[in-house]
């Protein structure tokens, strides 16, 4: 799914080409990803963009006329650019959006279609889209305390919760953990007031060091690569290849679609941490230490 540093880049590339733009029309390669209403398709064709925005890990167009519209990629949706009227490329399309400087291509790669789209009218209207997170690169750490405290989950969790915090999802998470050494399984409560601080400052140098990375990487070209796994990460996707830090190899756990990636030796003082499924099935056989693997 793209997070904050994907989402970043794309605001970006989108804002220069469409500030301005007039929205001539919107070609829908699935009935199933307009998720509204009001204003309808025909409403919106003709306004101008005035504004490009993130709502948590959505895409916001604000259109004239108080109407936008917000783009949800999930964990498949992805945009493309192309030259204006472009013709339907694939059977992936869900939309395409024909601008007055060119056609933003909405496709999903997955069967599951959880991608979504929505046109709405009003700032409360939009409001009710927003799931209230936090964004880590604008509030001080008091603030950033306060909500994690309050959130009474695993660290894994209250990052990867949009309520909690905005952006952050399965992969930066990752990243962030093993930058600060804490387990994905501590309770948020838990953490003491220096890890607290060390969390915070974890989570602003990943983000702004990865949205750096990935402007670099697309230049001047719209991306076209958006993915969750990079190579230049340090575990996420990672499993069973030598942790950058420690040389130990990366550990998973899998859980419903999802998936925590993580160093023992750096997290979680050696210890293995328990996969649901497998760790049932295996009873005691399940290696509990670092060691118990070699």
């Amino acid at each position: 799914m793209p997070e904050m540093p994907d989402l970043t880049v794309y605001l970006e590339h989108l804002e220069a080409r469409l500030l301005g733009a007039t929205l001539d029309g919107v070609r829908l390669g699935s009935p199933f990803v307009l998720r509204s209403v009001t204003p309808g398709v025909d409403e919106v064709r003709g306004l101008r963009v005035q504004g490009v925005r993130r709502l948590a890990k959505q895409i916001v167009l604000e259109l004239e006329g108080d109407c936008f519209m917000v783009v949800h990629l999930m964990i498949s949706g992805r945009l493309q650019w192309r030259a204006q009227g472009v013709r339907k490329p694939g059977r992936n399309v869900l939309a395409l959006f024909d601008f007055s400087t060119g056609t933003l291509v909405f496709t999903e790669a997955s069967r599951k279609k959880r991608a979504a789209l929505r046109f709405v009218r009003g700032r409360t209207a939009l409001a009710a889209l927003d799931p209230g997170g936090l964004e880590v690169l604008q509030v001080d750490l008091e603030a950033f305390a306060d909500r994690l405290r309050n959130a009474n989950h695993t660290l894994k969790r209250a990052l990867t919760d949009q309520r909690v915090l905005a952006g952050i999802g399965n992969a930066y998470s990752d990243e962030i953990l093993l930058t600060v050494g804490l387990s994905p399984f501590k309770r948020a409560g838990a953490l003491s007031d220096e890890e607290v601080e060390r969390l915070f400052a974890a989570c602003r140098s990943v983000l702004t060091e990865w949205t750096e990375r990935l402007r670099l990487e697309a230049g001047g070209r719209f991306p076209a690569k958006v993915t969750a796994f990079h190579k230049e990460m340090a575990v996420h996707g990672k499993y069973r290849q030598p942790c950058p830090r420690c040389g130990s190899p990366v550990q998973r756990i899998v859980y419903a679609e999802n998936e925590a990636n993580y160093c023992a030796r750096c997290q979680t003082d050696g210890r293995l941490l328990a996969d649901r499924s497998l760790s049932r099935l295996l009873k005691d056989n399940w290696p509990k230490r670092l060691e118990d693997l070699e």
